[in-house]
């Protein structure tokens, strides 16, 4: 029987690291790779076609909720499952939005990833207890997120992704070059992101990207 294929996506090695040493310890698993970052988990995702992403939301150059849109879009088949830090309904919506398979809690049980791991791999999502009552109480009330007029709704794919990297310090060359287009095209997004948002500082587009959990500033 063909071991399910699996890449990690988290930009703290030590949390790679663990998860490939539980996870080479089950007969039916591998790890075929680790990522870093969003952009790096796209491309090692559409070389290596993994069965299974688990991925981090926080991570520089691309953030896992538009690392996970891209993956599911170029690779229909691999499964994304997050792993993270964050509760909040934002963005366990954000990520099943996304395409997201599966959204667990990094205090969660090892039992409970390759629980969700199998669970993916059959077709159905899997949500960790701990986020199953926010996704339950949003979809069932059918009632819009409360950032639904933030960024992830008001941005495109393009302008969200432009954004983080402003935030992150990135200068507008440094950022033309990364999505080898030109510094004309970046400054227009930069002034549409700035109109959409009505924010017409890069300090205040940067706190605008923290708050909304496009970035973060604990690196």
């Amino acid at each position: 029987m063909a071991k399910t294929r699996i890449l990690l996506a988290d930009d703290h090695k030590i949390v790679c690291e663990g998860l490939r040493n539980l996870l080479e310890k089950q007969p039916n698993m591998e790890v075929v790779g680790e990522a870093a970052d969003g952009r790096t988990a796209v491309a090692m995702a559409k070389q290596l076609l993994p069965d299974v992403v688990i991925m981090d939301i926080a991570m520089p150059g691309l953030n896992g909720i538009e690392a996970a849109r891209q993956i599911v879009q170029e690779s229909r088949n691999v499964k994304v499952i997050t792993l993270s830090m964050h509760s909040d309904k934002r963005f366990v919506a954000e990520m099943l939005k996304a395409g997201a398979s599966g959204y667990l809690l990094k205090d969660s049980a090892f039992e409970e990833l390759t629980a969700a791991v199998k669970t993916v791999l059959s077709g159905k999502v899997y949500l960790s207890p701990n986020v199953a009552g926010v996704v339950v109480d949003e979809y069932v009330r059918r009632k819009p997120p409360h950032d639904s007029a933030g960024g992830f709704s008001i941005l495109t794919s393009k302008e969200r992704e432009v954004l983080q990297l402003l935030a992150e310090g990135r200068s507008t060359k440094e950022i033309a070059v990364r999505l080898k287009v030109s510094v004309k095209t970046i400054e227009t997004h930069r002034q549409h992101i700035m109109d959409k948002l009505d924010i017409h500082s890069v300090a205040e587009l940067t706190k605008y990207a923290i708050r909304e959990g496009m970035t973060s500033l604990e690196k």
